[in-house]
């Protein structure tokens, strides 16, 4: 399975690009996610998810189940930008007057995708069953408790978050066990 996963990432890689440089040029401030929301719900839904909008306020889930295991495990990304000025030159820089995506967001909610995008095209050969929660609002540390009060993490078994780091190098991973960033 892994192989299978490794060639279809880099099936998806010129996909998951444009999604990216789409996330970076249209950032949206905490609680104001809506058009993110909307393109990553197409994006899910697509994908054959099942999506649930409007969770946590501005946030969603994306739902892929029928794994032999009866357990449910979440993935968590966020999707909110920074109230910052962008001062690149990228062809895809920022196009909101004074909000970017400065904290890596769209690269989480791009992995996010991602992820979902292998998942779903794994069938049956992938046993388990997965919640992909993109979470609205974590740069002002209210959307995890939103989408907890939704009922994001209802009957989750264990949930799974990531944030990039520039001191870690690419192709690595750092691991901590409980909360970090949420």
């Amino acid at each position: 399975m892994l192989s299978q996963i490794k060639e279809l990432a880099q099936e998806l890689a010129p996909r998951l690009i444009e999604i990216r440089r789409h996330l970076h040029s249209h950032p949206e401030l905490s609680g104001q996610e809506h058009q993110t929301a909307a393109y990553v719900a197409g994006v899910l839904s697509s994908c054959g998810l099942h999506v649930q909008e409007r969770i946590g306020k501005t946030g969603l889930i994306g739902e892929l189940i029928g794994g032999t295991d009866d357990r449910l495990v979440a993935l968590r990304t966020d999707m909110d930008a920074l109230p910052i000025t962008e001062q690149t030159c990228l062809d895809f820089a920022s196009h909101q007057p004074g909000v970017m995506h400065a904290c890596g967001h769209d690269v989480h909610t791009t992995v996010g995708l991602g992820t979902a995008m292998i998942l779903s095209q794994l069938g049956e050969t992938f046993p388990g069953n997965t919640r992909f929660l993109f979470q609205p609002a974590e740069e002002i540390a209210q959307g995890a408790n939103w989408i907890v009060k939704d009922g994001g993490m209802k009957d989750v078994s264990a949930i799974f978050g990531l944030h990039v780091f520039p001191s870690i190098p690419a192709g690595s991973i750092g691991i901590r066990y409980g909360a970090l960033t949420a």
